[in-house]
């Protein structure tokens, strides 16, 4: 072999990996958008990717994950909206439903897998739960409906308890939903109930302030993402105050909540990292049905019952999916 057909060969032989490199498919990219903040949501970010995982697609290896999160500040939402747009991300999951019209708003095109409470037909997200008709589907949680149900735990816990008190973060999709329905169930075993509004720590701060004001025997918190990410200044507070509390998540008991009812938020993101993976493998998000929870926790700590120095009934504790002991 001449040395110039030598050089020749040895030199498109080193090429041809870069010409593999160049030919393979570039991995996606998926935006993962949240109106909370990372340091509270590590472990849904976690239950994402595992159900991600679960239909193939692993982070570093065959997909990209951009996260944005906004802190609890709704002026961002449509900033990082559009950087995830103008990035040409595949899918877009996000946690919250009021950044959720805004993203549907922004992308007609963009496949929208959400995750929120209350009801996506009414806020405007799907046409059906069954058939969600367009670019949006995802995972609700159907918080607005369970503040009943809390109102009612709280009660057989408190049975002497005449005064209760709701907090809510006014100007979400499910605020509304939750003071009626907790308002019904008050008035039905006729006890009074009182509406705390907060928006920003220094307004939970200013609720718990008047929630002493008002001599409440008990405290309802709606579920609220600016709530999931103040677990513990809302513990704190709780305990301080002395004020019996009942939550959404299970997160908020493990942080020193008194009691938690409603749906499993790791399961719901899971679920989330299901239908990204199946809209990434090419599903329709039109064709894919929004999820509801199957299953309820209720969980008490009883180091905190303790410290309020409350006996839990054994009806109640019969009554629990954990207890923390």
């Amino acid at each position: 072999m001449k040395r110039r057909d030598f050089i020749t060969l040895i030199g498109g032989a080193a090429a041809w990996p870069l010409a593999a490199r160049a030919q393979q498919p570039t991995a996606p990219v998926v935006g993962y958008l949240d109106a909370g903040t990372p340091d509270t949501g590590a472990n849904l970010v976690a239950a994402f990717r595992k159900g991600l995982g679960e239909t193939g697609y692993v982070e570093g290896r065959n997909v990209a994950i951009e996260y944005r999160f906004s802190y609890n500040e709704p002026a961002r939402r449509q900033e990082l909206v559009s950087d995830l747009i103008s990035r040409r991300v595949a899918v877009i999951m996000v946690n919250g439903t009021g950044t959720a019209l805004v993203v549907k708003a922004a992308t007609t095109t963009i496949p929208i897998v959400f995750r929120g409470g209350s009801d996506p037909v009414s806020d405007g997200l799907v046409a059906s739960f069954n058939r969600p008709g367009s670019n949006v589907t995802g995972v609700t949680n159907v918080g607005g409906e369970l503040g009943a149900k809390r109102l009612g735990l709280l009660h057989e816990l408190i049975p002497g308890a005449t005064r209760f008190a709701l907090l809510v973060q006014p100007n979400t999709t499910f605020a509304q939903s939750t003071i009626m329905n907790t308002k019904v169930a008050a008035t039905a075993i006729g006890r009074q109930l009182e509406i705390l509004s907060a928006s920003t720590n220094r307004e939970i701060d200013a609720a718990f302030e008047r929630l002493v004001q008002m001599r409440a025997d008990a405290l309802v918190v709606s579920p609220a993402i600016l709530f999931e990410n103040r677990r513990v200044q809302l513990a704190t507070l709780a305990a301080y105050t002395r004020v019996p509390a009942i939550y959404a998540g299970r997160e908020n008991a493990v942080a020193g909540g008194l009691m938690s009812y409603g749906s499993r938020l790791t399961e719901e993101f899971r679920q989330a990292g299901i239908y990204t993976g199946r809209i990434l493998k090419g599903e329709r998000p039109a064709d894919l049905p929004v999820l509801q929870p199957a299953e309820f926790d209720f969980v008490i700590n009883m180091q905190t019952a303790r410290t309020l120095g409350i006996t839990v009934p054994p009806s109640l504790r019969a009554l629990a999916t954990e207890v923390i002991e």
